[in-house]
């Protein structure tokens, strides 16, 4: 048995009988009153979930077992000094609930190098097989649900097994998914973008470093930016759509690539994983419509009002929970500051943070006016040479699997049942708010 393996069994085994203890023996504990109003704009604030690979505070932002994004840029390993950390540590973080050494690290980017040989030829088939404009996500999608048919967790489900030891195939099956991701992605790109013209993923490079080299960027910058970019996006507690989507499938006992598959369902949407896209669009028609390359401060500020007045949302600002500045925006924004101050997309975006939290603030109706991670992501990686929008939301996936699959393999640990929450007709909600 390999040592993570092992280090899953010591750390979970005694919280997976603590989790049937609470079921068993606290299931009246009656712990928060649900309002109608919660419940009809979207469950906002209601625990229902029990997540343990990070948690989102208003205040302080995203925490990945109980470390903010500033503390994992110091304290996990990272592909040379002064660079950025590798996403192998925040996977393994999640996975065990500990920091991981250089060696867990190097671990896990063989593991992965050597796992990903195995992608089987007739995914490539499926890939080829749809239109090249079709939706990079809708190519990716495809993939995933054609790899499930090397799914070791259906195969030992279908030869009998106890459920006690659900964890271990999917935990296998999820090194497996995670270490194909990259090369799936980079085909994608490279088939919809670059004509065809694939690049051989290098064995030697780690996950992320790995994905930029195959997309073409060999750039030790570009690869920086793919190892943060990977790591900031790669969780966000449990109740976002992409998360609570392969956790809900993954309940039912799907395979992690069904479950994983129909959360990137859930990512594609515009309120979520397309945001990033949305940003971009934004700001390149006000460049169209102002006729300028870097709008002014009083530019920005006027377009921005006029988007307002039209009824139309400013994107990349404002977020469900958070009430501060995303911490995965101010990260990015500083190695944008370090790498590409003077680059034109990123005086944009800074400009906007400078102009449009005041403008957000002042109508009154906005709980948090603060940007987003998606406010700057586009930004940065058009800057950078990834100028092709619709391939940030299969990046934005990629690294999402990292948080959404460690959380599957808690969830068969745990033994967690199947998600079945009760609902009611529109009479039982009059009734209650009586109204005849």
């Amino acid at each position: 048995m390999d040592h993570i393996k092992q280090k899953i069994i010591e750390v979970g085994l005694p919280n997976a009988k603590i989790v049937k203890q609470l079921a068993k023996e606290h299931g009246d504990v009656v712990t928060q009153e649900v309002t109608l109003g919660q419940i009809l704009t979207g469950m906002k604030g209601v625990v229902s979930l029990l997540t343990c690979t990070s948690k989102l505070d208003p205040v302080e932002g995203i925490r990945f077992r109980g470390y903010s994004i500033p503390e994992l840029q110091d304290l996990l390993p990272k592909a040379h000094e002064g660079g950025q950390p590798l996403p192998e540590g925040v996977f393994y973080l999640m996975l065990t609930g500990e920091l991981p050494s250089k060696e867990d690290v190097s671990y896990i980017s063989e593991q992965w190098a050597t796992r990903a040989r195995g992608i089987p030829s007739h995914v490539f088939d499926v890939i080829n097989a749809l239109p090249k404009d079709a939706h990079p996500m809708i190519q990716f999608n495809s993939a995933i649900l054609a790899m499930s048919t090397e799914s070791k967790f259906r195969k030992a489900y279908l030869t009998g097994m106890d459920k006690k030891d659900y964890w271990d195939p999917t935990y296998e099956g999820v090194m497996d998914l995670l270490s194909r991701l990259p090369i799936i992605a980079a085909y994608i790109y490279r088939r919809v973008f670059h004509d065809g013209k694939y690049i051989d993923p290098d064995p030697s490079l780690d996950w992320a470093g790995n994905l930029a080299h195959m997309m073409g960027f060999e750039d030790p910058v570009v690869k920086d930016l793919m190892r943060m970019y990977m790591v900031i996006h790669s969780d966000h507690e449990g109740g976002n759509v992409s998360a609570h989507t392969t956790h809900l499938v993954g309940s039912a006992l799907s395979n992690p690539y069904y479950a994983f598959s129909a959360g990137m369902n859930g990512l594609a949407g515009p309120l979520h994983g397309m945001a990033n896209q949305e940003v971009m669009h934004w700001i390149n028609k006000m460049k169209r419509d102002i006729g300028v390359e870097i709008p002014t401060k009083e530019q920005i500020a006027d377009y921005a009002k006029q988007t307002l007045a039209n009824g139309q949302v400013i994107p990349g600002y404002g977020h469900a929970v958070l009430r501060k500045t995303d911490p995965r925006f101010s990260v990015q924004l500083e190695f944008a500051e370090k790498h590409a101050p003077e680059a034109p997309y990123i005086q944009i975006a800074r400009n906007i943070y400078d102009v449009v939290p005041d403008i957000l603030a002042a109508t009154g109706k906005v709980k948090n006016p603060w940007p987003n991670v998606d406010a700057i992501s586009g930004s940065l990686l058009t800057t950078f040479g990834i100028k092709e929008f619709q391939i940030y939301t299969v990046l934005f996936g990629v690294s999402r699997a990292l948080g959404v699959l460690t959380q599957l393999v808690w969830d068969r640990l745990y033994g967690l049942p199947i998600e079945r929450p009760k609902s009611q007709d529109l009479a039982w909600f009059k009734e209650k708010a009586g109204i005849k």
